[in-house]
């Protein structure tokens, strides 16, 4: 190929990259972060896992429910997925940052309150915000696929895995996620800082929570611990199980529409 076709070429995939990205939303200490909007009517923002992004939210049945239902759907990759920036420097994923990036977007966008759906780790930053917003600003939450070891600063689960992400090869039985991670193209480094600063809600954050929740498990999934628990954790809440493991419910027809019920 002639080096000025080349040149063309590679400037038009760059470009393609960066249009891609779009739209963006710039978060206080500058890190891009992309989202999506679809559908008009009461905001819900919906909060990815941990080695995913917004995609996994688009491939679920209950993104497109809640537009059909009447809601204003925005999705989001957290800082470090996805088409976001992947900041490499620990300072950039501190102070429940994860969360602030979501009540800063959600108000840019217009939107003064809000219900917010989480899965797996979305859960744990859902929490967060619960505990961090302003009044008034959340009205409903879903908290899928997640027990309360979120609430103990040491919680194994997530020590193990910043472990297993700084030091390959200490934790075997984690290594097929790591392996899992890096052939899906997620970034290492900023998973390894997610797991080391992750967002924790205590017990006692959580029995200040006046908003109504929905606490939402798969039949056989105890991956975070029990549901159960975290349901008993708040004044307000509603605890559902529907047919799925930890990878499977929150893309299923029943779980789509415990949600939408539940918002509605």
């Amino acid at each position: 190929m002639k080096p000025l076709l080349l040149t063309l070429l590679l400037l038009s995939q760059l470009a393609q990259a960066q249009i891609t990205r779009e739209p963006l939303f710039t978060a206080a200490d500058g890190t891009k972060l992309h989202y999506d909007t679809m559908g008009r009517g009461p905001a819900v923002v919906l909060l990815h896992g941990f080695i995913v992004n917004s995609e996994s939210w688009k491939r679920a049945a209950v993104t497109q429910m809640l537009v059909d239902s009447g809601f204003a759907v925005v999705t989001l990759d957290l800082r470090g997925n996805g088409r976001s920036d992947r900041p490499h420097e620990a300072k950039a994923y501190m102070n429940d940052v994860e969360a602030k990036d979501v009540l800063a977007l959600m108000k840019q966008l217009g939107h003064r309150n809000f219900d917010v759906v989480g899965y797996s780790r979305g859960s744990i930053v859902a929490a967060k915000m619960l505990s961090i917003a302003p009044k008034n600003t959340i009205r409903k939450a879903v908290l899928g696929g997640m027990g309360t070891g979120f609430t103990d600063p040491n919680w194994f689960r997530r020590r193990n895995f910043y472990e297993a992400l700084a030091r390959p090869g200490s934790h075997p039985d984690l290594q097929p996620a790591v392996d899992y991670a890096i052939k899906s193209g997620a970034d290492t480094v900023a998973l390894k800082y997610m797991q080391q600063f992750q967002p924790v809600t205590t017990i006692a954050e959580l029995k200040r929570v006046q908003q109504p929740i929905l606490v939402i498990s798969g039949d056989k999934d105890e991956d975070n611990g029990q549901a159960s628990e975290l349901a008993a954790a708040f004044p307000h809440a509603t605890l559902a199980t529907v047919p799925g493991t930890h990878n499977t419910t929150m893309s299923t027809v029943t779980f789509a529409q415990r949600v939408v019920a539940f918002l509605k």
